[in-house]
Protein backbone atom coordinates (compact mmCIF):
# COMPACT_ATOMS: atom_id res chain seq x y z
CA UNK A 1 0.00 0.00 0.00
CA UNK A 2 2.76 2.38 0.94
CA UNK A 3 4.50 1.84 -2.41
CA UNK A 4 1.30 2.65 -4.30
CA UNK A 5 0.63 5.71 -2.19
CA UNK A 6 4.17 7.01 -2.66
CA UNK A 7 3.80 6.60 -6.43
CA UNK A 8 1.47 9.60 -6.42
CA UNK A 9 2.88 13.14 -6.56
CA UNK A 10 3.36 14.54 -3.05
CA UNK A 11 0.93 17.33 -3.72
CA UNK A 12 -2.55 15.82 -3.75
CA UNK A 13 -1.34 12.38 -2.62
CA UNK A 14 -4.24 10.27 -1.30
CA UNK A 15 -4.17 9.12 2.30
CA UNK A 16 -2.81 5.66 3.06
CA UNK A 17 -6.27 4.50 4.12
CA UNK A 18 -7.76 5.73 0.85
CA UNK A 19 -5.25 3.67 -1.12
CA UNK A 20 -5.89 0.69 1.15
CA UNK A 21 -9.66 0.92 0.67
CA UNK A 22 -9.26 1.20 -3.10
CA UNK A 23 -6.91 -1.79 -3.29
CA UNK A 24 -9.22 -3.99 -1.22
CA UNK A 25 -12.22 -2.94 -3.32
CA UNK A 26 -10.30 -3.82 -6.49
CA UNK A 27 -9.46 -7.19 -4.95
CA UNK A 28 -13.13 -7.79 -4.10
CA UNK A 29 -14.03 -6.93 -7.71
CA UNK A 30 -11.40 -9.44 -8.91
CA UNK A 31 -9.27 -6.77 -10.62
CA UNK A 32 -6.38 -7.45 -8.21
CA UNK A 33 -5.28 -10.59 -6.41
CA UNK A 34 -3.16 -11.10 -3.35
CA UNK A 35 -0.06 -13.08 -4.33
CA UNK A 36 2.12 -12.93 -1.24
CA UNK A 37 2.25 -11.78 2.34
CA UNK A 38 5.54 -10.60 3.79
CA UNK A 39 5.18 -9.89 7.49
CA UNK A 40 2.30 -7.39 7.59
CA UNK A 41 2.71 -6.29 3.94
CA UNK A 42 0.45 -7.65 1.21
CA UNK A 43 1.71 -8.01 -2.36
CA UNK A 44 -0.94 -7.64 -5.06
CA UNK A 45 -0.87 -8.08 -8.82
CA UNK A 46 -3.31 -7.31 -11.59
CA UNK A 47 -5.84 -10.09 -12.07
CA UNK A 48 -7.07 -8.76 -15.42
CA UNK A 49 -5.30 -7.12 -18.33
CA UNK A 50 -5.47 -3.40 -19.02
CA UNK A 51 -7.53 -4.11 -22.16
CA UNK A 52 -10.04 -6.17 -20.18
CA UNK A 53 -10.29 -3.44 -17.54
CA UNK A 54 -10.90 -0.80 -20.25
CA UNK A 55 -13.56 -2.96 -21.90
CA UNK A 56 -15.32 -3.50 -18.58
CA UNK A 57 -15.23 0.21 -17.79
CA UNK A 58 -16.58 1.17 -21.21
CA UNK A 59 -19.36 -1.42 -20.93
CA UNK A 60 -20.32 0.03 -17.54
CA UNK A 61 -20.25 3.56 -18.97
CA UNK A 62 -22.48 2.58 -21.87
CA UNK A 63 -24.90 0.87 -19.50
CA UNK A 64 -25.46 4.29 -17.90
CA UNK A 65 -26.76 5.42 -21.30
CA UNK A 66 -28.99 2.39 -21.81
CA UNK A 67 -26.34 0.71 -23.95
CA UNK A 68 -26.43 3.53 -26.49
CA UNK A 69 -23.09 4.85 -27.73
CA UNK A 70 -24.50 7.90 -29.53
CA UNK A 71 -24.57 10.25 -26.47
CA UNK A 72 -20.99 9.29 -25.63
CA UNK A 73 -19.87 9.81 -29.23
CA UNK A 74 -21.63 13.19 -29.34
CA UNK A 75 -19.78 14.30 -26.22
CA UNK A 76 -16.44 13.10 -27.61
CA UNK A 77 -17.06 15.04 -30.82
CA UNK A 78 -18.13 18.22 -28.98
CA UNK A 79 -15.11 18.07 -26.68
CA UNK A 80 -12.72 17.57 -29.61
CA UNK A 81 -11.54 14.21 -28.31
CA UNK A 82 -12.82 12.26 -31.29
CA UNK A 83 -10.94 12.97 -34.49
CA UNK A 84 -11.73 12.18 -38.08
CA UNK A 85 -8.82 9.74 -37.97
CA UNK A 86 -10.49 7.96 -35.03
CA UNK A 87 -13.73 7.73 -37.01
CA UNK A 88 -11.94 6.31 -40.06
CA UNK A 89 -10.16 3.72 -37.91
CA UNK A 90 -13.48 2.74 -36.34
CA UNK A 91 -15.01 2.47 -39.82
CA UNK A 92 -12.24 0.08 -40.91
CA UNK A 93 -12.70 -1.98 -37.75
CA UNK A 94 -16.47 -2.19 -38.31
CA UNK A 95 -15.99 -3.31 -41.93
CA UNK A 96 -13.50 -5.95 -40.84
CA UNK A 97 -15.88 -7.21 -38.15
CA UNK A 98 -18.76 -7.36 -40.64
CA UNK A 99 -16.60 -9.41 -43.04
CA UNK A 100 -15.62 -11.82 -40.27
CA UNK A 101 -19.23 -12.26 -39.16
CA UNK A 102 -20.31 -12.93 -42.76
CA UNK A 103 -17.98 -15.92 -42.99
Amino acid sequence: MREIQEGFPERGRPAYTTVQTTVYRLERKKALRLVKRISNANIFEAAISRDDAQRRLIDELLSLFGGRAKPVMAHLIESGKLTLEDVEEARRDLKKLAREEAK
